[in-house]
């Protein structure tokens, strides 16, 4: 199984996710990230309009998602001009394990309005990469990790400069939103408020909204996470480019003892 790529595409809109695909939970079962770029990509170039960018992408995980072969297939729900609403699914064994949705916005001559976000910081010096007792390898070494706030493993808000090690499909350069969605699935393992020996915090969904497209290789995780009595949480991810923002994150989250 190769290592230079996410996926390798193997006909017949079937794909084998390759080793840094695999979460830190569990061995067997990739992180949210690749998947949800794979569907990603497949709403992208579903019917692709050029004249359009996916403003929110939502991605619902109905199960664990195999580290082995998937079958995606999409299709556009609602039509329009100005407006489109791109379904995807990706099946293994026979049932769907992720379903995904992508609201495309037609591209227009509008001028940008300052958003008064502050600029974002310089990208760290020196290769970083997230390994930290409980977690299993795969995801964690496929992205290169830069701490700008926060410490990984160390409850609280953190903040990271990520970039992939590899492409998301052998031979193809990564698009913008490959690379946000990729990454913006992080935001809760980042932040995590508890001992991921002692608790789970999975997140059944992750919902992006975009107002730009991602400019280089670079995309800056800055994350929190919320937990209340009853078994719920949320994490919240701003993410950007060098440029500055582009979009947000959220992720709902089920916290469970071990």
């Amino acid at each position: 199984m190769t290592d230079e790529s996410f996926y390798v595409p193997l006909g017949d809109d079937r794909w084998l996710a390759t080793k840094p695909t695999t979460g830190p939970w569990d061995g067997s079962a990739q992180h949210g990230g690749p998947p949800s770029a794979l569907l990603g990509r497949a709403i992208s170039r579903c019917e692709p309009r050029p004249d359009m960018i996916v403003a929110r992408f939502t991605a619902e995980i109905l199960g664990a998602v195999p580290v082995g072969e998937l079958t995606v297939r999409a299709r556009v729900a609602r039509p329009g001009r100005s407006v489109e609403l791109v379904e995807a699914v990706a099946s293994a064994g026979g049932r769907d394990v992720l379903r995904a949705t992508g609201w495309r916005v037609l591209r227009t001559t509008s001028e940008s309005v300052p958003a008064g976000h502050p600029q974002p910081p310089a990208v760290p010096a020196g290769s970083g990469q997230l390994l930290g007792r409980g977690w299993v390898d795969g995801y964690l070494s496929a992205i290169d990790w830069r701490m700008t706030s926060g410490a990984f493993g160390v409850p609280g808000p953190a903040t990271a400069w990520t970039r992939m090690r590899y492409p998301l499909v052998a031979g193809e350069e990564p698009s913008p939103l490959e690379r946000v969605l990729t990454v913006a699935d992080s935001g809760n393992g980042l932040s995590g408020e508890l001992d991921i020996t002692g608790w789970y915090f999975i997140n059944p969904e992750l919902t992006v909204h975009l107002h730009r497209e991602a400019a280089g290789d670079w995309i800056l995780v800055d994350a929190r996470t919320t937990i209340s009595a009853g078994g719920a949480g949320l994490a919240t991810t701003s993410l950007s480019d060098q440029q500055g923002p582009v979009g947000t994150g959220a992720q709902s989250l089920l916290i469970k003892a071990r």
